[in-house]
């Protein structure tokens, strides 16, 4: 486990700068408070895979597909629902890559799944005052993106 103390301008820059190599099948679970950052990162990576469209939470819509990018990024916002409506979603299509191309996973309110994926970076993102503490964990075969991921 890592911990960063980020301002948001930094935080933004780990977020674009991440979107320029995650590869293909990447999950990332965002935890933390509302408003600790968790879609602002998402926001940041989408720039970082070339995708022009805006990236806003997918609250009500649950799922954002962004196809455009370098890799598709796929945006869950889980806070509405409970395990069981998570399930039929069948998020693991989107990290498995069945039936849907393998892309980047970011979801938010992972604590809703009623499974973890495999493999998988968590980022717990915490606001105090103007940083953000990030506490980053890989967990399975993203553990060989650590190095990359904290070249800072």
């Amino acid at each position: 486990m890592t911990n960063l103390n980020l301002s948001l301008a930094e935080l933004q820059a780990l977020g674009r700068q991440w979107g320029t190599w995650l590869p293909p099948g990447t999950v990332l679970l965002l935890t933390g408070d509302l408003g600790a950052g968790k879609t602002t990162f998402v926001q940041a990576l989408g720039e970082g895979l070339g995708i022009a469209d805006v990236i806003q939470s997918p609250t009500f819509t649950l799922i954002q597909e962004y196809p455009e990018g370098r890799v598709p990024l796929y945006h869950f916002d889980l806070y509405r629902l409970t395990p069981a409506e998570v399930a039929e979603l069948a998020p693991e299509r989107y990290w498995l890559g069945e039936e849907i191309d393998l892309g980047i996973v970011a979801i938010e309110w992972p604590d809703r799944l009623p499974t973890l994926p495999l493999d998988y970076l968590r980022l717990q993102l915490q606001r105090q005052q103007d940083r953000t503490h990030l506490t980053l964990e890989a967990v399975g075969a993203a553990t060989a993106l650590l190095p990359k991921c904290l070249n800072l």
